[in-house]
This record gives C-alpha cells, sequence and structure tokens, in this order.
C-alpha cells in the first residue's frame, strides 16, 4: 500500500476506518444473492456429488451434496464456474437468475478414450479383452526416451521386460503373461502403424503417441499365428491442432555404475598364487591396477527431437527429426541413432482418405563383450578376474596378460579391435480408405520394413596376443532382410435402436526374405588398411539366402446392445510354408463378452459407482517356425576324395515330417473393471488360464533313422496367473493434485508335457547346464548340487546326496532343483505430486521371490587358476580346524565350485525406476516468449536399488532371449544410474 494511501487512513481515525469497511463489506453483501441448484449427469439424470462450484476469479467455492445439491452467494455479473473429474466443465453466467440446474455431459477419458486393438479402435468401455494400454504423454514426458522396453517396464500387468544387459546397445525381451514355448520365440508381436515387426531397437520412441498390449487371446486372435506370445500395438503421433505445432525435446545425462564388487589387491593375489603353487618374478609385476576404476566411466547420453505437426483443411501431418548419442558406462561401449518420421493422411473428400506413415533410421553401435568368459573377451568378469598387479601397457605398446596365462587385460576387449555394427532401416506404410454405402468402409494397406545391417571386425597384427597370433583378423558381414505386408479389410458399422454391430472381414499376405554374406580373412601386413581385402588368408567366406510366406484370411464381429451387453468374435486362418501340406494351415477362433453391471436399473441408485464391468473370453492363437523345418534338408561340407582330388558333396540334415503343424495357445480369460467416484478409482483384476501345445521341439530320434533328433510336435505349457491394476485420483485442487498408479502381477509357469524328457540348458562357466526343463516344474529351473559346507578338517565342500547324507563326490543323480528364477509377483507404483507449475513423479518397479544363479561369484572364488578372486575368498579355509563357507584354494580342480545351491541368491529387489521433477513456466512468460510450453525437468534412473543380491546387479539374465534359461548372472553388464537434465518445448 502506498504511503499516502497509509496516511490517509490514519487520518480518519481507527473509527471511521472500520465503518468505511464494514459499508463495502455490507454494500458487496447487498450486491449478491444466492444461488441453488442441482448438479446432474447428463447421461443417465442421476445427481453427481462433490462437484466443485466456483465463482471464477475468486476463492469462493461450494461442492455439491450427495443429492447433487449446492448453495453459493453470486452476483448477477459473476461467472459459476462447475468441474468434476471425468465430465466436461460448464462456465454460467449468473445474470437474474437464482436457480440455476446443469446437467454435465461425460468426458470420461478413461472410458471414452479410444484404444487401438488389431485392424481397428474401439473405446475403452467396449473393450471385452485383457488390453494393456501406455499413454505416451503420462508415460515418456519426463524420461528419456532411448529404450522402449525401459519405458514399458512396470506400466502394464502381467507385462515382465527381460534385459540381458545394461549396455546401450542391448535390446530386450517382452514376457507377457509368462514364457510360452520352449525351442521358439517367446516374445510378442510388435506391429507399428499397422507394419509387423520383431525388432523395436531402431524405433524412435519420441515419436510414439501409445501403446496397447493384447494380452489375451480373445483379442489377440485377430493375429493368428503371430499372437501366441501376445501383441503389442504402437501408435504413433499425428497432427492435431489446425495452426502447426512445433515440439523440440532435449536432454543430457550421465550414467554409471551403482555398484562395484571388492576384489583381492595386489598383495592379497600373490599371497593366493603362492598359495596355488604358482611362482613367478613379482619384481615385474608390481602394479596395483583397480580395474573397475578403469573400466567402468561416467556415460554421457544426448538426446535432440525436433517435430511439427498439424491439422488443416483435411491436411494431417507429423514430421520428426531426431538424434540420439549414448556412451556407456563400461569403457568404449556406445550407440548413436538419427531418425526422421513422417506420418501424413488427406481427406481428398467426404469418402476417400489416403495416408503414409514412413519412418527411416540410421543406427550405429560399439559393442562390449558381456555375459562370457575373461578369456573369451568377457569384459565383465576381465575387470574381476584380471590380476591387479600388472598394469594396461606393455613398453612396446601390446596390451598387458595374466603372469600365468596369456589372456590380456580388459582394456583389450575394449580397445584393441576396430569394430562397429551399422543398421539402415526403412519402415513404413501406404493406405487408402473408401467409405461408401453409408457404413461400409474399405481400407487397403501395403506395409514394408527394409532392414540392412553390416558389422565390421578389425583386430590389428600387434597389440594382442591373438592378434599376433593370427596376424591380424579382419571380418565384414552383412544382412538384408525384406519385410512386406499387403492387407484389405472391408468394415461394415451400423447402429439400429439399442442395437450397434461393427463386423471386419479381410486378407493379409505376408513375405519375409533374408539375405546374408560374411567373410573372414587374416594375415596383414599393417594396420593401416582395416578392410578384409587386405588379408592376405581366406578363412571363410559364406552366403545364404531365404524366404518365407503367409497367407490370411481375417474377420471380426463387436456388438453392443443399450451399451450393457457387448460381445467379441474373432476368427483367422492362417497358412504358412513353414509347414507341409498336411497342415500349412492353421485355424485361430475367440470369443469375449462383456456386461456393464453398473448400467442396470438395479445399480443405479448405487452412490460413486461409474463403472463395474464384467468381462470373459476364450481363443487359441499360433506361434510357427522359420525355416523349412518340415522338409528333409541337405547340407553342404560333406566332400570326399576322388583320385587324389577333394570334391565337393552334400549329406542329409534333417528328416521329414509332413505332420509338423502350429504351436497352439488356448487361452481363458476372466477379468472386472471397477469405476468409483466418477473414475477417480478405477480397478482392473484379471484371472487367466493359457496352454500352449504341440510345441515344436528338438525331439531326440532312435538311432537307427540315421539322425540325432528332429523337430517334432510334443510339448505343452502351461502359464496362470492374476493380474491388479489401480489407478487413484487422490486430491485435487486449483494448485495441488495426486495421482497414484499401481500393479501387480502372479504368473505360475509350468511344463505340463515333453515326452517325458529332462532336459537341461544354459552351460556356465564350464561346469555343465545349469537349467532344467521337466515336467511339473517350471521352466528356467535351477538344477545342481545341494551344498552341505565346507569340511573344517580337508577344506573341501561336502554335498548332500539324495538320500541325505554327505558326500564329497556327488553323482550325476544327486544333482536336484535347487532354485527358480521365476518370480512370486511383479510390481510397480508410480505417484504424480503437482504444485501449480512444479511436478514431482515417483515410480517404483520390483520383483519378488525369483532366484538369481551367480556364476560370476562361483567363478570368482573358484580359485582354480590364476584369475584374481573376491575379497571373499580371504576368508578360506588355510589349515586343518577353520570354520569357514569359503573352501580351500586348489589348483585345476573344480570339485570345490560345483553347480550348487551356495550359488543361487535371492534375486528380490525393489528400484526406485524413475524420479522426476519438473516444472511449467507460468503462462505469462510464456506469452512474452511466444510459447505455448516450456518444461524443464530432472530425472534419476535407477537411482536407489533395494536388494540383497551380491553381484554388479539383481536385473540379469545372461543367455538374453532365450525362453528355457533365465536368471543367470554370468558377467552381465548391469543397469546403471542414471541423471538426466531436459527440457520439452511447443510454440
Amino acid at each position: 500500500m502506498k504511503t499516502i494511501e497509509i496516511i490517509k487512513i490514519y487520518n480518519m481515525g481507527l473509527k471511521n476506518y472500520l465503518l468505511f469497511c464494514f459499508s463495502l463489506i455490507g454494500f458487496y453483501a447487498w450486491s449478491q444473492k444466492e444461488i441453488t441448484g442441482t448438479v446432474k449427469e447428463e447421461a443417465t439424470g442421476l445427481p453427481i456429488p462433490g462437484v466443485n462450484v466456483i465463482v471464477k476469479g475468486t476463492a469462493n467455492g461450494v461442492v455439491t451434496d450427495f443429492d447433487g445439491n449446492y448453495s453459493i452467494n453470486a452476483s448477477s455479473n459473476d461467472i459459476l464456474a462447475f468441474s468434476y473429474v471425468g465430465f466436461l466443465s460448464q462456465e454460467i453466467t449468473v445474470g437474474n437468475k437464482t436457480s440455476i440446474n446443469v446437467s454435465l455431459a461425460e468426458n470420461a477419458e478413461a472410458l471414452s478414450e479410444i484404444i487401438v486393438i488389431g485392424y481397428g479402435a474401439q473405446k475403452r468401455e467396449d473393450i471385452t479383452g485383457a488390453v494393456g494400454v501406455i499413454n505416451a504423454d503420462e508415460t515418456f514426458e519426463d524420461r528419456p526416451n532411448n529404450d522402449l522396453g525401459s519405458l514399458i517396464q512396470g506400466q502394464a500387468a502381467g507385462v515382465q521386460v527381460l534385459k540381458s544387459s545394461g549396455k546401450p546397445s542391448a535390446g530386450f525381451n517382452i514376457r507377457v503373461r509368462g514364457t510360452s514355448s520352449i525351442d521358439g520365440n517367446s516374445d510378442p508381436l510388435y506391429v507399428i502403424d499397422g507394419v509387423p515387426t520383431q525388432d523395436t531397437r531402431s524405433l524412435n520412441p519420441s515419436d510414439i503417441e501409445s501403446i496397447s498390449i493384447l494380452k489375451d487371446a480373445s483379442s489377440a486372435a485377430i493375429y493368428g499365428a503371430q499372437g501366441a506370445n501376445g501383441v503389442v500395438l504402437i501408435t504413433t503421433k499425428q497432427g492435431k491442432s489446425e495452426k502447426a505445432a512445433f515440439q523440440f525435446d532435449s536432454y543430457v545425462g550421465i550414467s554409471e555404475v551403482w555398484k562395484t564388487q571388492k576384489v583381492l589387491n595386489a598383495e592379497q593375489y600373490r599371497d593366493l598364487m603362492t598359495e596355488l603353487g604358482k611362482n613367478t618374478d613379482w619384481s615385474q609385476y608390481n602394479q596395483n591396477t583397480d580395474w573397475q576404476d578403469k573400466i567402468f566411466e561416467e556415460g554421457l547420453s544426448q538426446n535432440y527431437q525436433l517435430a511439427v505437426s498439424g491439422n488443416n483443411n483435411g491436411t494431417q501431418y507429423y514430421i520428426s527429426g531426431g538424434y540420439l548419442s549414448q556412451e556407456g558406462a563400461v569403457r568404449s561401449a556406445e550407440m548413436e541413432r538419427y531418425s526422421f518420421k513422417t506420418n501424413l493422411s488427406k481427406e481428398i473428400n467426404s469418402w476417400i482418405k489416403i495416408g503414409t506413415n514412413i519412418n527411416y533410421t540410421h543406427y550405429t553401435d560399439v559393442d562390449v563383450t558381456d555375459n562370457s568368459a575373461v578369456n573369451q573377451g568377457g569384459v565383465l568378469l576381465g575387470v574381476l578376474a584380471t590380476p591387479p598387479n600388472i598394469g594396461i601397457y606393455r613398453e612396446d605398446g601390446s596390451y598387458t596378460s595374466n603372469p600365468f596365462q596369456d589372456w590380456e587385460n580388459p582394456f583389450s576387449s575394449t580397445d584393441a579391435a576396430d569394430r562397429r555394427y551399422k543398421n539402415q532401416r526403412l519402415l513404413g506404410n501406404i493406405y487408402t480408405e473408401v467409405k461408401f454405402l453409408k457404413d461400409f468402409t474399405f481400407k487397403t494397406n501395403f506395409g514394408i520394413d527394409f532392414n540392412a545391417d553390416r558389422n565390421d571386425y578389425f583386430l590389428d597384427p600387434f597389440t594382442t596376443s591373438y592378434g599376433r597370433a593370427t596376424n591380424g583378423i579382419g571380418r565384414y558381414n552383412t544382412n538384408i532382410n525384406n519385410y512386406f505386408i499387403w492387407d484389405n479389410t472391408l468394415r461394415y458399422n451400423h447402429s439400429f435402436g439399442d442395437h450397434k454391430l461393427e463386423a471386419l472381414v479381410g486378407s493379409v499376405f505376408q513375405k519375409n526374405r533374408w539375405e546374408n554374406s560374411s567373410i573372414e580373412r587374416r594375415n596383414f601386413a599393417s594396420a593401416e588398411i582395416t578392410t578384409p581385402g587386405a588379408g592376405s588368408e581366406i578363412i571363410s567366406a559364406n552366403a545364404g539366402k531365404s524366404e518365407k510366406t503367409n497367407a490370411s484370411f481375417i474377420s471380426r464381429i463387436n456388438y453392443d446392445f443399450k451399451k450393457r451387453y457387448l460381445l467379441t468374435a474373432n476368427f483367422r486362418a492362417d497358412g504358412s510354408s513353414s509347414f507341409g501340406p498336411a497342415n500349412k494351415w492353421g485355424y485361430f477362433p475367440s470369443f469375449s463378452a462383456g456386461w456393464r453391471i453398473s448400467r442396470e436399473a438395479f445399480l443405479e441408485d448405487v452412490e460413486n459407482l461409474s463403472e463395474l464391468k464384467l468381462r470373459a473370453g476364450w481363443g487359441i492363437v499360433g506361434n510357427d517356425t522359420g525355416g523349412y523345418a518340415y522338409l528333409a534338408r541337405v547340407g553342404s561340407g560333406g566332400n570326399y576324395p576322388i583320385g587324389g582330388q577333394t570334391m565337393p558333396g552334400t549329406y542329409p540334415v534333417t528328416i521329414a515330417n509332413d505332420d509338423l503343424k502350429w504351436e497352439e495357445s488356448e487361452q481363458t480369460n476372466i477379468g472386472i473393471d471397477l469405476g468409483l467416484y466418477n473414475g477417480n478409482i478405477t480397478f482392473s483384476v484379471d484371472a487367466y488360464l493359457k496352454k500352449n501345445y504341440d510345441l515344436l521341439l528338438n525331439n531326440p530320434l532312435p538311432t537307427g533313422t540315421g539322425f540325432s533328433s528332429a523337430i517334432q510336435n510334443v510339448g505343452e505349457i502351461q502359464n496362470k496367473g492374476l493380474e491388479f491394476q489401480l489407478n487413484t485420483v487422490n486430491i485435487t485442487t486449483d494448485n495441488f493434485s495426486w495421482t497414484t498408479s499401481a500393479n501387480l502381477s502372479l504368473n505360475r509357469n509350468e511344463a505340463k508335457y515333453i515326452v517325458g524328457q529332462v532336459i537341461t540348458r544354459g552351460d556356465v562357466a564350464s561346469r555343465g547346464n545349469v537349467s532344467l526343463i521337466k515336467e511339473g516344474k517350471a521352466l528356467g529351473t535351477f538344477y545342481g548340487y545341494q551344498w552341505g559346507g565346507v569340511d573344517p578338517q580337508t577344506g573341501d565342500v561336502y554335498y548332500i546326496d539324495q538320500n541325505g547324507e554327505s558326500t564329497f563326490n556327488p553323482t550325476a543323480d544327486d544333482r536336484r532343483i535347487i532354485g527358480d528364477p521365476n518370480p512370486d509377483f511383479i510390481y510397480s507404483l508410480g505417484n504424480t505430486l503437482s504444485y501449480k507449475d512444479f511436478s514431482l513423479n515417483i515410480f517404483l518397479q520390483g520383483s519378488q521371490g525369483n532366484d538369481v544363479f551367480n556364476a560370476t561369484r562361483l567363478q570368482m572364488e573358484a580359485m582354480v587358476d590364476s584369475k584374481n578372486q573376491l575379497a571373499s575368498v580371504n576368508n578360506r579355509w588355510r589349515q586343518p580346524g577353520d570354520i569357514t563357507n569359503i573352501p580351500r584354494a586348489l589348483e585345476g580342480d573344480t570339485k570345490n565350485s560345483r553347480l550348487s545351491t551356495h550359488y543361487v541368491e535371492d534375486g528380490s529387489y525393489l528400484r526406485f525406476k524413475a524420479v522426476s521433477l519438473s516444472y511449467n513456466l507460468p503462462a505469462p512468460l510464456l506469452n512474452k516468449l511466444n510459447l505455448s510450453t516450456l518444461k524443464l525437468y530432472l530425472t534419476g534412473e535407477n537411482l536407489i536399488t533395494i536388494t540383497d543380491y551380491s553381484g554388479f546387479d539383481p536385473e540379469v539374465n545372461a543367455f538374453g532371449g532365450n525362453t528355457a534359461v533365465q536368471g543367470v548372472d554370468f558377467g552381465t553388464y548391469p543397469q546403471t544410474r542414471n541423471v538426466i537434465l531436459g527440457m520439452n518445448v511447443r510454440f
């Protein structure tokens, strides 16, 4: 208040001033009047409790009572604003009215949200199958958009993301409701703007609008033979606003390995080697190198994305360009991606529309070897197993090696070879839609996925022992994959009275072609020319071609009666070149129904119930195999001598099997959707049973056939489980809001039938196979010996045999199930709190009850050769009477480090997957800058991991996408801790 005003008030005297103030208040009160009314739902006429009724521009407001009634004081010039979550807001000028009744139209995005399904879309309220939905605006905006798998992880119940490695070039594997095949593929089908694919590594997540995950057969059966493992439908962005809208997104981040391992220092290593009887001149090896410190570093990531979009005069467009660069937290690991995206559609007139979606990506990466032993170039085991007593380089510039074995330090694995993977990919489609006879729409779509990649590798003939032994190595590999799809669909959509009917029929034709070539040459004169042509000796040169075709016919009916009773039926017939004439075609039906109980008259008076729907579905989907598995194929290389010359020959490779047919997956799903308080609380629960039978297994054959094995339909796997999804709007006011999203999934996997076989997979650390496939047990179950302890007298490990007795020499029959990598449940919890222009998102993700087989620890506590060991071996047995769980050092003998329960650890974890703090610049400042949005955010990924697992990281999967081997840690590149600073600009 100005000084002169204060003086005037003071001169009026306190009495006169108070009289003046009360007069103003009285005048204002006299000019106001009481406004009463009722707020109801437009569709049903039911009253809505809790509606905010506010005099616009003031803090004067009330909420409606349980009967939807309200009372508020306002003047004739005031505007009343009515708002409630899930309904369209209204503003009404008071004027001379004293009673204002309002009907709010439903804007329940949770119900009216359009969900992309196979070959179409539905409102969420009409969905009868199990479909998970991830919206980009809610999930991706404050996260670094470089890895689709990380962004999906934890966002949908029943969807598990497995990452074989944390390196920039690593892909991911998704399991929708468990593992469903043994020798076949268990990854879902990805469909990007209508084009199916199996590779999303080159996809730029910044271009994604939404993701729908079809989890059960009733929703995935429209994809027939490709839908057994679920379907992930990815829809990219389209133009929306009439005026051109620009967006610029950018971030920069750093990453680091969040945990290191304690290993022996130089003195401790020397003592261990002496104990093993290894003698050398230690004066030559007087370093104390911390290899983890040398190889682990801060990785740098940067991303830039510019896009323009709009929708004007029937022309809808979205054009973007992006650049991503990521340096890993392990030396030399890096990835770079350039992406260009164009989505364009044009309504030529009221009955015809054409469009195209084109995505071009140029992707490169430099890989580092993990999940491998140190003598195979494994970098992660190299940083642990390399003796600290040596440095990086010798005086001649070559890499130092282990004093007792001729394998170099981990720098040779990260820096010695000049290597790079390069990929160019064109994925897109062109389509035409024609509307005719009022209710009919015909659409033809042609899509292509052209993928060309090459691998360069050169190892010079000087700096490494392997390079010197071979005089240098040059390799060049190329792969060209062409995929084509042409689908034609006819849609009928008609409403009459209380009935709504949608029907779809169509045909789909697909073709895959693969071409590959490779060459390796050695004996290089120098390191100056790195292409294979400079090598004088050809080691190998190969080229191959193959193709596969599919033809399909699809149909679907959606029926809706009174928006209460919903029915969906699908049928697809698939023909594949992978199978013989007897079983070339597979048939995949599905049915699902929904009952919106909340629409029934007997629930009309139930307060705060906005949605109650019961869903049930059944269906069959399939899975085929690559190649011509039913044919009796021949192989090359069966050469034979004639007249002193070697003549080329062929030999039978596989036996014919005309009865070979599709893997089939029969699934049953029951679900309930519940909405309370007009959608402020939504809850879904699904129960499912999935039986995969006629699995394609490489089954043993009698030796009299001349073949050891053949692919046959002989297996059956079952998955059953429960899924829970909860979303709540906890608080919402003018300045503050708090929302929560949580999900929990339980899946039980079991091999029901594998012809009585006991199959083992997953050879680790040269100790044999660690994973078991056995009827009645889950896939990937750990298999080994029962550790008993360390004998205080001998220092050797004793094991418990099948009779429960101790033995130092267990037999193969003493092996048993020692652990299970399948979690009891997986879960996530997300909270978003917003105050004015600030927003905080905390996203937690975890896994509970899964075991990890720590093969890294097995090798790093074995003490059988000259590898460095974990610091825990300082507690090893040294003399009779020592009480310890670390056995004695024993050169060349692995009897004390068999695959056993000693190396099975609890892999449960709770991870702060992402914590994001964002700030939106206020509107007045944006107006001055001529911007519509400017958001700044700071995000931390994997900031805190709560786990009892002793290794680098509990989220491991050394065997990648192998369906039968899971949860093994063998020098796996860990998930990293990332800190990202970014901004989103719209204008």
